[in-house]
């Protein structure tokens, strides 16, 4: 029963917005640290953004960074990712998955992935 499910995307045009939803059931999210990744057909997952669960510290890719705002909720068990001016290289998969209390947010360090949502950015 232990599930992470990711939501929230969809169809935008360059410069707006959408808001990614990872929702936790059987298990709760406030001893891990999460992580948002994504995946364009033919390229390597890559890291977005992270928020620990040690001191709430947060992670972004260069590429994402003042654009994107990862946040969490333990009392809704739910994670967000933020995303404002997207851009038609924003266009990927996105995933969340999560790691133990003490990760620092290294790519490695996770292993729980959920399904993923498809986020297109075109005109």
């Amino acid at each position: 029963q232990v599930q992470l499910v990711e939501s929230g995307g969809g169809l935008v045009q360059p410069g707006g917005s959408l808001r990614l939803s990872c929702a936790a059931s059987g298990f709760t999210l406030d001893y891990f640290a999460i992580g948002w990744f994504r995946q364009a057909p033919g390229k390597e997952r890559e890291g977005v953004s992270c928020i620990t669960s040690s001191d709430g510290s947060t992670y972004y890719a260069n590429s994402v960074k003042g654009r994107f705002t990862i946040s969490r909720d333990n009392a809704e068990n739910t994670a967000y990712l933020q995303m404002s001016n997207l851009k038609p290289e924003d266009t990927a998969v996105y995933y969340c998955s999560v790691a133990g209390y003490g990760s620092r947010c290294h790519d490695t360090d996770f292993g729980s992935w959920g399904q993923g949502t498809q986020v297109t950015v075109s005109s």
